[in-house]
């Protein structure tokens, strides 16, 4: 199907849907992650709130329901014919507005669709996207209960891949996958840390509310607040370095290493400083406390660095640009009482605020991304002092990168040995074997996972 753009058309306005299917067209293309697109598009283009947040659900609304809008098209398309990507985009796009954006009409679904096809392509496709459109308005969509595998009905239903369904369903059964995944289509709210250096989290509450945010209480983190809604880097409190935006899951890493304001702490893989700076906040520059921060990229460890400034605790990191891998190149055997190991993973327990990864990710990353992960906790492991403890998490849901991970790591280092992770009483079901799995759909944030071991002897 010929699709080159009419020359005479190149210079127009770009609406939201224009944006959003370009958007798309390029995470299928180059894998880019769609958030920095979209941030990108809002900049350079200027669009007002009301576009960058129809454009904003656009895109992730279309990700995160990608594999359900080609069930739903599968009717209307010969899958003979080669359809260029803009082109089964501008039709994903329409039917999501079609099913779930029920404030638009389907004029003007249609209507739009057929002007971005114009601009685009030429009149022939706007006319292929307009019958389309139309024909799908007049016959309705399939029903997936026509699905009669039960892992493909679900897999088209929560729009994840069916490896990944057979996957989680080995893991927690299908019940638990199908909450999952339903919980990964709901918005994500936002939260934030408090820092403590400043004031309690009820006083940052008081604060936050009278700035005009909706905002409550974490249920799992003591130091983080939450919003449905609202865009807390906006507030001033964050410009001054007096809350910091951190996923209640990530705010959960910090407390289980169980510093100590004198301790000499790794964190190995630490950009964009997060959990530094929360670790930092534990810390005494009097009492000879101090985190060093690694990360392979200069850029990254400039950020450490400037997080690092605007949480005021720049007294106490030091960071260095340095792979985790090659710490004997700069660090003594025993010269740490904590270490942490964020480590490189797929970031599966991300899929609700970057939907890209469902698609993204093959089975094989998994067991590739463990060796990487046992390399680093390898390198590491000497560095930390008897008695110290070494923290390892991720920001996966996948077995093989966590549990299996930290017990092959068991397995062959008998100087060590698990230590229970520490957590809220409502946190009390996620921790199994001494480790912390947090699932997206147990308390709406992301999945994450956390385990703890100490050295015991040399």
């Amino acid at each position: 199907m010929e699709t080159n753009q009419n020359p005479q058309k190149r210079n127009v306005k770009k609406t939201s849907r224009y944006l959003a299917m370009s958007i798309l067209e390029r995470t299928d293309k180059t894998g880019s992650y769609s958030n920095l697109l979209i941030n990108e598009a809002i900049q350079k283009n200027k669009l007002n709130a009301a576009d960058a947040r129809l454009l904003t659900e656009l895109v992730y609304g279309v990700l995160q329901r990608k594999l359900t809008l080609d069930f739903y098209l599968s009717p209307f398309l010969n899958e003979d014919k080669k359809i260029d990507a803009w082109v089964r985009n501008l039709l994903r796009l329409s039917i999501y507005q079609m099913i779930y954006l029920d404030k638009i009409p389907a004029h003007a679904i249609l209507f739009e669709a057929v002007e971005v096809a114009k601009k685009k392509g030429h009149i022939g496709i706007s006319k292929f996207i307009n019958g389309v459109l139309r024909s799908a308005e007049r016959k309705g969509f399939p029903d997936t209960e026509t699905i009669s595998d039960p892992i493909e009905r679900l897999s088209i239903e929560l729009s994840m891949p069916r490896w990944l369904v057979e996957k989680f369903t080995a893991d927690i059964g299908l019940e638990e996958t199908k909450h999952l995944g339903e919980s990964l289509l709901r918005p994500s709210h936002s939260s934030a840390r408090v820092n403590g250096k400043f004031f309690t989290v009820d006083e940052a509450l008081e604060a936050m509310e009278e700035e005009g945010f909706d905002v409550r209480e974490s249920v799992i983190s003591p130091v983080g607040i939450v919003s449905d809604g609202g865009h807390f880097a906006s507030s001033p409190l964050f410009q001054s370095g007096q809350l910091t935006i951190q996923d209640e899951s990530s705010q959960l890493v910090a407390p289980a290493l169980q510093i100590e304001p004198h301790h000499q702490v790794l964190d190995a893989c630490a950009a964009p400083g997060g959990k530094t700076t929360h670790i930092a906040s534990y810390l005494s520059a009097e009492e000879g406390g101090k985190v060093t921060a690694l990360d392979l990229h200069e850029h990254k460890v400039a950020l450490i660095t400037e997080n690092a400034k605007r949480m005021h605790v720049e007294d106490v990191v030091t960071a260095m640009k340095l792979d985790a891998r090659n710490v004997d190149q700069e660090f003594s055997d025993e010269q740490f009482d904590r270490i942490l190991v964020d480590a490189p993973c797929s970031g599966l327990g991300l899929m609700r605020r970057k939907p890209d990864i469902k698609y993204t990710k093959k089975e094989k990353d998994l067991l590739n991304l463990q060796k990487v992960q046992l390399g680093i906790l390898e390198q590491v492991a000497p560095k930390l002092k008897v008695g110290g403890l070494l923290v390892y998490s991720t920001c996966t849901i996948a077995n093989e990168e966590n549990k299996d991970t930290i017990e092959h790591f068991l397995a062959a280092h008998e100087e060590f040995e698990k230590v229970p992770v520490v957590a809220a009483e409502a946190l009390s079901k996620c921790v199994k074997d001494g480790f912390l799995q947090l699932y997206p759909h147990d308390f709406g944030t992301d999945g994450f996972f956390i385990s703890c071991v100490r050295k015991i002897q040399k």
